[in-house]
């Protein structure tokens, strides 16, 4: 028969396997002893918990992703859009993230939910699409510094997808045409301003040189008697008319001599 001693030792050394508690390298162990919590977290590594007198909760100190499902904001200009977004945080101070709130990852996702449509119902929708770093920033800023009594860290806030209504998609494709078409009138008016202008400078230099002029007349004949199957007429300059001229005259005295 099996003697009550035995039975102690067995029951002793059953209690302390129990006991033995061990936490990975990322987590800590919240204890609490009597209702009462111990100051410092417990862990990673070996420890031990002794029912009932301690109850451990365990805190997990990597990054947590959450993600935000789409909601509903009205923006500055009352148009309504569906925004979901992505939130980077982690657990600071795991005995504060256990005794200053009753569940933290849901509050916090409670809490970027309403910050998120509280923040974007504030801005227009041209700068909700243009400006979302900047928003991104603000979010955190604000998320983080509520979450901070509750040995949470908020390290990144991204707005994943703005939904626009129909109407709006349209209307701003219309817009960014139209956009496209006035830079392009706008380009190629600065272009015939600067041919103008370039224009302008080589006529000045042509009429101080006449050489220049008929120069720059036998070299458009050069260039348009290229085509063969078409006649051209093209006017004959002044100055090659009086060349002309000037030599039937110095024909015609010598002849009279």
């Amino acid at each position: 028969m099996v003697t009550f001693p035995i039975i102690i030792i067995a029951l002793v050394v059953l209690y302390l396997l129990n006991a033995i508690k061990i936490l990975r390298e990322y987590e800590r162990g919240v204890i609490f002893r009597l209702g009462r919590v111990l100051p410092d977290p417990k862990g990673p590594g070996l420890i031990l918990v002794f029912p009932p007198i301690d109850r451990m909760v365990r805190v997990s100190l990597r990054i947590v992703v959450m993600d935000i499902p789409p909601q509903d904001v009205i923006t500055k200009d009352n148009v309504s859009v569906k925004v979901n977004a992505v939130v980077y945080f982690r657990v600071m101070d795991p005995t504060k993230a256990i005794i200053e709130v009753q569940d933290f990852l849901f509050a916090t996702s409670q809490l970027a939910q309403t910050t998120l449509r509280s923040v974007l119902g504030e801005v227009e929708l041209d700068e909700l699409l243009s400006e979302r770093e900047k928003l991104n920033a603000q979010l955190q800023e604000i998320i983080d510094k509520h979450t901070d009594p509750w040995g949470i860290k908020v390290q990144l806030v991204e707005m994943k997808h703005v939904d626009l209504p129909e109407n709006m998609i349209r209307a701003i494709a219309k817009q960014a045409e139209a956009e496209r078409e006035r830079r392009a009138k706008v380009i190629h008016a600065e272009g015939e301003y600067q041919a103008a202008d370039k224009l302008t400078k080589a006529a000045d230099i042509i009429s101080t040189n006449p050489q220049a002029l008929q120069l720059r007349f036998l070299g458009t004949l050069t260039e348009i008697a290229t085509e063969k199957n078409s006649t051209i007429i093209f006017p004959v300059p002044l100055e090659m008319m009086k060349a002309f001229q000037y030599g039937g005259q110095q024909t015609k005295k010598s002849d009279e001599k």
